[in-house]
């Protein structure tokens, strides 16, 4: 990681963080990486997808952020996204749980119904961000790569954004994301706060939050074109 030339990410991210590839802290991560890749374990998402959040949605084409913790951890799920899973998955608990509560907000759809694919990709296109906290995870092994580095080069990325845009819409869920998020200027952007969507959790004030609804209107009164959060 050590040589940017080499790294595979999008023009306007690369221009922001490449510096950090050069720091001992990602040094010590892509080590750890190939350690692991070489001791036989499956690391998710695959690697071409690592950066997908950010290769997705350049820098001045971000709106609203969605922070997750890590990737899923089982076959075919991760593909770089927080929350989403590629066409074809079938849809975590949590991320059912996201099409819930984006029916009850906006009406999208009837009630009880919901979209075929967990596949979040319409949303990176028109500038939500879907950043892990942590980048890849182990076959089974949820949270295997926290701790690792990770989370100091997304923390990079959260500031580059709070301090280098105005008016971004920061969705935190639960307790981890509310920390990771803590710096975050509200006098310039909006931030909404929740529990996270899991079965666990969301009972608690996830549904109900209507962060969809409110990061349009937020858009909206500043002139740019809300998203379109259907995906049925």
């Amino acid at each position: 990681m050590s040589d940017t030339r080499q790294i595979k990410l999008e023009e306007s991210w690369k221009q922001r963080l490449a510096d950090a590839f050069s720091e001992p802290y990602m040094q010590q991560l892509r080590a750890f990486l190939l350690e692991r890749k070489s001791a036989g374990a499956v690391i998710y998402p695959p690697g071409p997808l690592i950066f997908n959040a950010l290769n997705s949605t350049p820098f001045d084409a971000v709106k609203v952020v969605i922070l997750g913790q890590d990737p899923y951890h089982g076959p075919g799920q991760a593909h770089g996204l927080s929350f989403s899973v590629p066409d074809g998955v079938a849809l975590p608990p949590s991320l059912l749980n996201i099409y819930k509560e984006i029916t009850a907000d906006i009406g999208t759809s009837a009630p009880g119904e919901r979209p075929g694919s967990g596949n979040l990709q319409p949303w990176v296109e028109q500038g939500v961000l879907l950043l892990n906290a942590v980048l890849t995870v182990e076959r089974g092994n949820a949270g295997a790569h926290q701790g690792k580095g990770w989370e100091r080069f997304t923390d990079r990325v959260v500031s580059e954004l709070d301090k280098g845009r105005d008016g971004l819409v920061f969705m935190l869920w639960g307790s981890y994301a509310q920390k990771k998020g803590a710096a975050i200027d509200q006098s310039r952007h909006l931030v909404l706060k929740a529990p996270h969507p899991s079965p666990l959790s969301a009972h608690r004030g996830f549904f109900g939050c209507r962060h969809f609804s409110k990061a349009n209107s937020w858009l909206s009164a500043r002139g740019l074109e809300p998203i379109n959060w259907a995906l049925a």
